[in-house]
């Protein structure tokens, strides 16, 4: 039976349903549009005129002022407007909040009350408990013996403690300030108690910025010592704040660390600065020097012009250039990224990039800080620009696609390479000879110019296929590509053995016609289709002007395979350009199978028909060289990939010497992936590259996996093994629990520490790290790590 009960009065009515009209000595009904409407229903509602108390008995449901209260028996005082229910008591709040009691007694306004062996469950799935709580003010409410999680409680055997929780003597709830205060509280695991703190406080979990400290981190370095970090977090204003993270570590001192971000309208920015006065300078003597004050700023944004438009900046100011690595930092607060020295330069650049339905540009300057410690060597980008459209109107019944490059770039010392048996610290190759001789082709390459470099690319493609009645495709090709260079290089010792030396202009042209003709066979079987497909592919353009007598900035690497064997130019990128006539042809084949799964088969080889080879051209850095095309006929390339159903990936990639069939390279990897594990084994072979400075055969194995012991535990590992050397030489391990209020993460890394001086071997680090986890409290880290350079 339903009631409408409207301000402290009350219209009776009896289990029949029948409406009751009150004699006239009953209490005036206040307005009700001050106190609102309240609605009961229940078996029995009992009215006590003489004490003005109303009493529902028997699956009693209350709706009032948003708040239903549901219990054995309700009693409402009309008098005192208060309200008490007790038996099997559940109150659901307008946020969604459900308290569980035996008893509760509160005003009708839920302001002012307590409430007996209660359970709160939260929107948000966190859970309270206690013995009593109290509130007062319809702010304050404190619970007395109280117990916190954000946990959900176990299924099975709901009276099992959770996985964490925090019980505290008293437990303040503050709903002005949104916080929560904890006295004499113990954190508890699976109810084992294991850490105990007298006071605490934390934002409640409605909140999702808030003033206060942070969950503190630990570290553990050789170099720095044991370490431990109190962050402080400043919520200043709804778009902007600032978190100050003081680190104070026992053998180098207090690092103070700040970081201050804002978001605006169209985008958001930040800043970060450290600095520390290290206590003993000496610990970074081989690499800094007695150095005693360090720091560095860093900042990065990106604002939306339009839809289409954006730009932004990456800045990073250091006082040395291993101050970020030597105090495991980072400004993407990574902390396995920082910790575990995964970062090897740090890039500071102001950048405009555009994104249309068929274009893109993009614009930016690079500064490069390299954590190698030759930054002279590294060069300045101002700027690089490109572009690239393609039109939207067929031309010719075509399609015409066009691109430009424009990159202009400094150093001021040139970068050299050795690829002799004297490659070591006591090299003739090494930058400190002023020796000319020293540093000649046959024991360098010229990585980087010293100089200023510039470079505008403008490209033009145009073509179109054409299918014939039979099945067979020929797409013509025309490509019309023109480079216009300024160098200016400096006469460092070495540098005239390779480039020459001054101001040099040069006008490169390249025209390129070509015809691509391809004919598809296809199989039909009851168990799967098979496509066999022999391609051929003719290019004819003249001989690369200025071939090995330009600075090679961005085409240097080079590594001739399946992918790449009907590439028009295979150079990588626009300081070289494939010239000379050439013919690629392979054959390829695919099967897809009726029941799931495919296999696809490429095999192919490339021929210089006539005109100089672009790859037998030894330039500064010998690229193409020892990529087996720099002969007229090309090393065999292959590729086979075979998938027999969502779990494994097969593939394979080899070169085959022409002449011998000798593998040149090699590569085959497999991946299988299932509900509860993963794994993944590359193995790979690559003979000696004397031109490149790889003196003997590369093999080895990488491994990863990962398997999920139980329903939120995983463990991953991964290694690398030399098999030349017969020793694995980098390896990880790693743990990790995740649920719905809990995470848990350590793993163990082995990484390199690179000094200033190259030639010196990278020594081996090993690092520790530990992530705990918290819903609704915080994260916390713990890391360790020994081997760094002494």
């Amino acid at each position: 039976m339903a009631t409408a009960l409207s301000g402290v009065a009350t219209t009776p009515a009896a289990a029949q349903g029948f409406t009751y009209n009150p004699p006239h000595t009953r209490p005036k009904p206040a307005p009700a549009a001050q106190t609102g409407q309240m609605l009961v229903q229940a078996v029995e509602v009992n009215y006590d005129y003489n004490n003005s108390r109303v009493a529902a008995v028997g699956s009693v449901q209350m709706f009032y002022n948003g708040t239903t209260v549901e219990a054995d028996k309700v009693i409402y005082d009309q008098k005192t407007k208060r309200l008490h229910a007790e038996g099997n008591v559940r109150m659901t709040d307008a946020d969604g909040k459900i308290t569980y009691a035996n008893l509760l007694d509160l005003s009708d306004d839920y302001r002012d009350g307590f409430v007996d062996s209660l359970r709160v469950d939260t929107a948000d799935s966190t859970r309270m408990a206690a013995t009593r709580a109290e509130r007062n003010a319809g702010n304050y409410t404190v619970f007395q013996n109280g117990v916190y999680t954000a946990c959900a409680a176990c299924k099975d055997d709901p009276k099992k403690p959770p996985l964490w929780q925090v019980k505290g003597a008293r437990i303040i709830h503050d709903q002005t300030e949104k916080m929560m205060y904890f006295e004499d509280a113990r954190l508890e695991f699976f109810g084992v108690p294991m850490a105990y703190l007298p006071y605490f406080s934390t934002p409640d979990p409605t909140v999702k910025r808030k003033t206060g400290f942070l969950m503190p981190g630990v570290t553990s370095v050789t170099n720095n010592g044991f370490g431990i970090e109190t962050p402080f977090y400043w919520a200043i204003a709804p778009d902007y704040d600032a978190t100050i993270s003081p680190r104070y570590t026992t053998r180098q001192g207090l690092l103070m660390q700040g970081e201050f971000r804002q978001r605006l309208m169209d985008g958001a920015y930040q800043i970060r600065a450290y600095g520390i006065n290290q206590q003993d300078p000496g610990a970074y003597a081989n690499t800094v020097g007695d150095k005693a004050f360090r720091g560095g700023v860093e900042s990065k944004g990106q604002f939306a012009l339009n839809d289409k438009w954006v730009w932004g900046w990456d800045a990073v100011a250091l006082s040395d250039y291993t101050f970020l690595q030597d105090y495991r930092l980072s400004m993407y607060k990574d902390p396995y990224a920082s910790f575990l020295n995964l970062q090897t330069e740090a890039i500071s650049q102001l950048y405009l990039t555009g994104v249309g339905d068929r274009s893109f540009f993009d614009a930016r300057t690079i500064y490069y800080l390299s954590f190698s410690g030759s930054q002279s060597s590294v060069p300045v980008v101002l700027p690089v620009v490109d572009y690239a459209n393609v039109v939207r109107n067929n031309i010719l019944g075509g399609e015409l696609s066009y691109k430009t490059n424009f990159t202009s770039l400094s150093r001021d010392t040139a970068d050299f390479n050795s690829i002799s048996t004297l490659g070591t610290a006591n090299s003739l190759c090494n930058t400190t000879s002023a020796d000319p001789l020293a540093r000649t082709p046959a024991n360098c390459l010229l990585r980087g110019m010293p100089g200023t470099y510039t470079r505008f690319t403008a490209e033009a493609e145009w073509r179109r296929s054409f299918t014939d009645p039979m099945g067979q495709i020929f797409t013509p090709f025309a490509i019309m590509r023109v480079d216009a260079i300024n160098s200016s290089i400096s006469n460092q010792p070495g540098v005239s053995n390779f480039l020459p030396v001054g101001d040099t202009q040069a006008l490169r042209v390249m025209p390129t016609v070509g015809l691509e003709y391809r004919y598809p066979f296809i199989n039909v079987q009851p168990w799967g289709t098979t496509t066999l497909e022999p391609i051929a592919q003719v290019i004819i353009r003249p001989n690369e002007t200025y071939a090995g007598k330009l600075p090679n900035e961005d085409a240097q690497s080079m590594n001739f395979d399946a992918s790449n064997l009907f590439s028009v130019d295979k150079f990588s990128g626009y300081d070289r350009v494939e010239g000379g006539s050439r013919a690629n042809v392979g054959v390829q084949a695919t099967t897809q199978f009726d029941r799931g799964g495919s296999v696809s088969m490429l095999f192919g080889q490339s021929y210089q028909l006539f005109g100089m080879n672009s790859f037998a051209v030894h330039d500064v850095t010998n690229t193409g060289v020892d990529s087996g095309l720099a002969t007229s006929r090309s090393d065999y390339v292959a590729r086979v990939n075979y998938s027999p159903n969502r779990t494994y990936t097969f593939s394979t990639r080899a070169r085959f010497d022409e002449a011998s069939m000798n593998v040149s390279r090699f590569e085959a990897e497999g991946r299988a992936s299932f509900d509860r594990w993963s794994v993944s084994l590359m193995y790979g072979n690559y003979a000696p590259q004397l031109d490149l400075g790889y003196l003997t055969r590369r093999e080895g194995l990488l491994g990863s996996g990962s398997i999920k012991v139980a329903s939120n535990w995983v463990v991953t590992g991964a290694a690398r093994w030399d098999l030349e050397a017969n020793k694995i030489n980098q390896y990880t391990v790693g743990a990790g629990y995740v649920d719905d209020c809990f995470i848990m993460g350590v793993n163990y890394v082995t990484s390199y520490n690179y000094v200033s001086n190259l030639a010196t071997p990278p020594v081996l680090s090993h690092s520790v790290m530990l992530q705990i986890g918290l819903r609704t409290l915080g994260n916390s880290t713990a890391a360790g790590a020994n081997g760094a350079i002494q």
